[in-house]
This record gives structure tokens, sequence and C-alpha cells, in this order.
């Protein structure tokens, strides 16, 4: 997978699962809460590794 794809997934999963967190929050619906606590740290995950990657081949690259 690409940087690029990773970054993508990543902030869809962050968005994706802040909008679960928050109507959650809103219903009291405790394990929809957590679930979008959990794919919000997932997207922040994917995210990094994207961001990884990017540094990793800006390295190379400038070798």
């Amino acid at each position: 997978m690409s940087s690029i794809e990773d970054k993508i997934k990543g902030v869809a999963n962050q968005v994706t699962g802040k909008i679960k967190e928050e109507v959650g929050h809103v219903t009291h619906d405790e394990k929809l809460e957590a679930e979008g606590i959990a794919q919000n740290l997932k997207g922040k995950v994917q995210k990094g590794v994207g961001d990884a990657k990017d540094a990793v081949k800006s390295g190379i690259d400038k070798l």
C-alpha cells in the first residue's frame, strides 16, 4: 500500500471513528463510543504509517 493510500484510509478511519464516538456519546451507547475511539486511533496509526513511508522515501531519494 502506498503512503497516499495509508494517509487516505487513516483520515477516513479517523473521521468515521470520531462520528461513531460522538453518536455513541450522545445516545449513551458505550459500545459504539468505544468502537469510535478505537477506529479513530487506528486511523491515526495508519496516517502515521503513511507519514513514515514518505519520510523513508525522502531519505532514500536524498542518497
